[in-house]
């Protein structure tokens, strides 16, 4: 594996931290690399959590309750994503924790 892959793998994670980019990093990341591999399955796992997170925002913001709990959803983005974005750097592919597998 070559560094160029490495860094495709942890942008695939880190991007979708940035504000107005969010899920499209992972995503653009996902369909421009064409082969299965490193890269590709490290996109796909940032993607498919990204949607979960995606989901959980629009079932709290649909709560009364939700509402006040939205910033423990933030926390626990930040965090797996600097965890996946570490195991990306040490060349392993990072299965986030009650992550929706929408995108096989």
């Amino acid at each position: 594996m070559n560094s160029d892959d490495r860094l495709m793998a942890i942008l695939s994670h880190v991007l979708a931290l940035v504000p107005g980019i969010g899920i499209l990093g992972p995503l653009v990341i996902y369909l421009v690399k064409n082969e299965p591999g490193f890269v590709k399955d490290n996109a796909r796992e940032s993607l498919n959590f990204q949607l979960t997170i995606i989901l959980l925002y629009i079932i709290l913001f649909i709560t009364v309750i939700g509402i006040f709990l939205w910033w423990v959803v933030a926390i626990l983005n930040t965090i797996l994503v600097i965890v996946a974005a570490i195991r990306a750097s040490e060349n392993q592919v990072y299965r986030y924790p009650l992550s929706f597998r929408l995108i096989k």
